[in-house]
């Protein structure tokens, strides 16, 4: 039986509509969770690190402003990153609606991390600093769990496009 471009070979990937079922969902999925957790791992070296090193240097007596300082770096890196890498394939709102909705995104992934904290140490009276790090990394894994699934649905969302730029977009039209 002789191949068409609509009959998939044995060599070829699969094009088409047999990508965009389940299967394309998934790639697409894991691969924005690959990158955004790059994104969210270089982020947290730059939010602890800078913070760390503006204690350790011209802030040293300034911890909550080193914090805060280093977080809105760390926050700008991520929105740059995840804007121009992790969903770039998604049609971008206006910058400004765009980072608006972005900060307030971390501004609510904050308050869930920081309520798993609060809860952990003053209702539960779980005080050592061994218990306040683990409530605040399951707070943190919380917080992102949330900005992903809000980044995707809401700060990126993925409104219709002339042309499809995703990923799994075939790469010619299929001819009949």
């Amino acid at each position: 039986m002789p191949t068409t471009p609509d009959t998939p070979t044995g060599d070829a990937p699969a094009q088409g509509p047999a990508r965009t079922g389940l299967r394309g969902l998934v790639d697409t999925i894991w691969h924005e969770v690959a990158k955004f957790g790059v994104i969210g791992l270089i982020s947290f070296v730059i939010d602890l690190g800078g913070m760390n090193l503006l204690t350790h240097t011209v802030l040293e007596e300034k911890p909550t402003t080193a914090r805060i300082l280093s977080g809105v770096a760390a926050t700008m890196f991520a929105w740059f990153g995840n804007r121009s890498w992790t969903f770039a394939h998604r049609r971008s709102r206006p910058v400004a609606h765009e980072v608006t909705l972005f900060f307030v995104v971390n501004g609510i992934a904050l308050v869930i991390s920081t309520l798993t904290l609060v809860i952990s140490h003053y209702v539960m009276g779980l005080e050592s600093r061994l218990a306040d790090n683990i409530s605040t990394i399951f707070g943190i894994g919380l917080g992102t769990l949330f900005r992903f699934w809000a980044y995707r649905r809401f700060v990126f969302a993925n409104e219709p496009l002339d042309v499809d730029t995703s990923p799994l977009a075939e790469d010619e039209p299929v001819s009949g």
